[in-house]
């Protein structure tokens, strides 16, 4: 397990075996704030005329939507471990 390290700039290749409570909060309000772009994404893309502009929007509203389902799998894989 790699361990951020500010000393070296290194970034966290992998979430730690743990997390604390706060976090699996943080991670919440960040799934939420997807859930938010993938709305409103949806929304704009619906009623746009211009291709490539609701291709983009498309795409936005897909890498959302994986980001998403990242988080949203981590969270569950942390609560189950929370509960046993």
């Amino acid at each position: 397990m790699q361990h951020y390290n500010q000393t070296n700039n290194s970034l966290m290749t992998q979430p730690p075996e743990m997390i604390s409570s706060k976090d699996l909060l943080y991670l919440t309000d960040m799934m939420s704030w997807n859930l938010s772009v993938i709305k409103k994404a949806n929304f704009l893309a619906k009623d746009c005329k211009l291709t490539e502009t609701k291709q983009a929007l498309d795409k936005l509203c897909q890498m959302h939507e994986r980001h998403y389902q990242v988080l949203l799998n981590f969270t569950k894989s942390q609560s189950n471990q929370m509960v046993h």
